[in-house]
């Protein structure tokens, strides 16, 4: 991987639960991002009955998820209480378009396998290792599921990093964000099928220094970095990182936005999956027929992959219908 960092996850819980509140008058980069990211949903070869949106906020993502599925079971799942709470008013009537489920995303109280879908929009930045984070989102992946998410990469608030390091080199003052090789190769390394990454750059303006940083406060997206300095930053600091923050012909400043974006399907069934304890695949009992008597007694050669394949079609198509998502 690239450089090392760690995350503070009881600050980054904190930022979103006090940002809750005010959350949607500022996140428009969030909601483009989102959009982006839901164009790709052409990628499902049939409609989700089960969705999981990671990281679900106050909830809109989940929502244009419900409405675009209305058949769906969608699950809202967020680290903090308080987004889950301003998520209500985007549900439906008594909760009906989407449930929303307070939970860490290293460990999902759900079982394995249980969606179709899992859409994650902006999240996963707040992760500093995305290796264990692969595996358990493969985890509640079915078989052949799509993954689908979006991501800061390193360029994320480039501007404002230097602005600071030029200010107070001591501390880190912005966080810091994984590089899309180190994504795409967590999630290879986990079992994810075929993965695609995209990366665009955006860049949005501001009329002054303080305007982005009331911006990032209000999103949550505040500085987590474990190796940030834990007293006031001080107004004699905060005057030069203002200073040193480059301007436009203007007088507006301009901000630097990094979107890495990722799909990927979990293995098929007789693929093998990762799992902390080492590679595993899952077969049907039709599909681990391999040894076939001939007519004499004898054992003719194992079937092929194509002969597995089908078989496995045929055991699932007996199933009955999985019980709905609670």
């Amino acid at each position: 991987m690239s450089e090392r960092f760690d995350l503070d996850a009881r600050q980054v819980r904190r930022a979103f639960a006090r940002a809750a509140s005010i959350y949607e008058q500022h996140d428009a980069l969030q909601r483009e991002v989102g959009a982006r990211l839901r164009e790709q949903l052409g990628l499902l070869d049939a409609s989700p009955r089960r969705i999981l949106d990671l990281g679900a906020g106050t909830g809109l993502g989940a929502a244009a998820l419900a409405r675009h599925y209305p058949g769906a079971h969608v699950v809202a799942l967020d680290l903090a209480l308080p987004m889950l709470r301003a998520a209500r008013r985007h549900a439906g009537l008594r909760g009906r378009r989407y449930a929303r489920v307070a939970g860490d995303a290293l460990q999902l109280p759900f079982a394995d396998g249980v969606f179709d879908l899992l859409y994650s929009n902006l999240c996963i930045q707040w992760l500093a290792d995305p290796r264990p984070l692969f595996l358990e989102l493969l985890r509640v992946l079915r078989p052949g599921g799509l993954l689908l998410l979006s991501s800061f990469g390193p360029d994320t608030l480039r501007e404002l990093r230097a602005a600071w390091a030029a200010a107070d080199g001591t501390h880190p003052h912005v966080s810091r964000f994984l590089d899309m090789h180190d994504l795409g190769d967590a999630a290879l390394a986990a079992g994810l099928r075929d993965p695609v990454l995209g990366s665009e750059r955006l860049t949005l303006t501001y009329a002054d220094v303080g305007s982005l940083l009331r911006e990032l406060k209000g999103l949550g997206a505040t500085n987590a970095d474990a190796g940030r300095a834990r007293g006031l930053t001080g107004k004699s600091r905060l005057a030069r990182m203002q200073a040193a923050y480059p301007r436009q012909a203007d007088g507006r400043i301009a901000s630097s936005w990094e979107i890495v974006y990722l799909h990927g399907h979990a293995p098929r069934e007789g693929e093998p999956r990762r799992t902390p304890q080492g590679q595993e695949a899952t077969f049907s009992l039709a599909a681990l027929r391999t040894l076939r008597q001939d007519k004499t007694g004898g054992m003719h050669r194992a079937a092929s992959r194509h002969e597995v394949a089908r078989d496995a079609v045929a055991w699932r198509r007996d199933l009955p219908p999985r019980a709905a998502a609670r």
